[in-house]
């Protein structure tokens, strides 16, 4: 039997193919995510247009988990498609500094290195991080069809809110005042200890992040 045959029969082609496998909604605009980087290089459109590619897979929510978002950062200023050249320059900047946010998530060893980036010290330094990401939709129309997809507005550590809470100073609670003995304090204030505000845990999270 030869490898072209299907079930039996040769098969057969006109030089047309079309797998309609369906596409997915954009994730809603505005929505922020638990994702990671599993991908990171250097790529180019052509000679001379390199940007650094970063591949990132949706954590949570788990309605969107394994979803697979795609971000091009022209950290060298050279975008070919802005013609405006200080546009183009200000983008440079502002991924430079996404690049940057997120390293600094990471553990901060791209910009402690003084270097330029390699495909190498990414794949070590800033891929597999869990990083919370704000993501905005995109909208085009190409070749008379109207796409959209996600694009990265902003990144942030993952447990950016409760680093806050921590840095923030202890509050002291005030003496208890004494009671006389026949009305016997509730032990919280026999032991001078403050009283619980609330059952929620001590490191509990209040961060408008839903997950």
């Amino acid at each position: 039997m030869s490898f072209w045959d299907i079930g039996g029969e040769k098969l057969e082609n006109d030089g047309n193919f079309e797998n309609d496998g369906g596409t997915l909604e954009p994730i809603p605009d505005g929505t922020q995510v638990l994702a990671l980087i599993d991908e990171a290089k250097w790529d180019a459109f052509d000679y001379g247009d390199d940007y650094i590619s970063l591949r990132w897979t949706v954590m949570a929510p788990e309605e969107y988990k394994n979803r697979k978002i795609f971000q091009k950062l022209w950290v060298l200023g050279n975008n070919p498609r802005q013609t405006d050249e200080t546009k183009r320059e200000a983008q440079g900047v502002k991924a430079k500094k996404m690049l940057a946010a997120i390293d600094h998530n990471a553990g901060g060893k791209l910009m402690a290195s003084g270097e330029t980036p390699t495909d190498d010290n990414m794949a070590r330094t800033i891929t597999n991080k869990p990083m919370v990401l704000k993501l905005r939709v995109w909208e085009m129309e190409i070749n008379g069809e109207t796409k959209s997809g996600n694009w990265i507005a902003a990144v942030s550590p993952r447990n950016k809110s409760h680093e806050k809470k921590q840095e923030a100073p202890a509050v002291v609670p005030a003496p208890a005042q004494a009671k006389p003995a026949s009305k016997k304090a509730p032990p919280w204030k026999q032991s001078h200890q403050p009283a619980p505000a609330d059952d929620f845990p001590d490191d509990f999270d209040d961060s408008e992040i839903p997950f």
